[in-house]
């Protein structure tokens, strides 16, 4: 069950091609900002890969290479999530992820699992929100 929203965060991202697996297009991007989780201000940074599927849809994860930052601590983070790109240049995620923080502040992210929306538009202005899944 879906249950409350626990982060909003924003960044800009930028997008590289990757070597090809057999005839699948792989991609790198890496994404800096800022935003919200449980209500605390965080930065945050993250490099994931996606390829793009022969069906036009995409898969891609971030293998615990993302990183946020809040005034009492830091934490780490592994996402995944499927989607596509849209038809304005930009590309979705659907997807879920998971924390592992010592912030005080941001402790119950720990062993949560957590769904979330990736949009990131044309220009690499993306949100990023993220729901509880209990």
């Amino acid at each position: 069950m879906l249950g409350e929203k626990v982060g909003e965060l924003h960044a800009s991202a930028t997008t590289k091609v990757l070597p090809a697996e057999g005839s699948t297009p792989r991609f790198e991007t890496t994404v800096e900002g800022s935003g919200t989780l449980l209500g605390v201000e965080i930065n945050w940074l993250a490099t994931y890969w996606s390829e793009l599927n022969a069906d036009g849809t995409l898969y891609g994860e971030c293998p615990n290479q993302g990183v946020i930052m809040s005034g009492d601590g830091i934490g780490t983070f592994k996402a995944n999530g499927s989607g596509r790109f849209t038809d304005e240049g930009g590309a979705y995620f659907r997807g879920s992820a998971f924390f592992r923080t010592s912030s005080p502040s941001l402790a119950s992210l720990n062993g949560a699992a957590l769904v979330h929306e990736w949009d990131v538009d044309a220009d690499g202005n993306g949100t990023w929100n993220l729901w509880e899944w209990k």
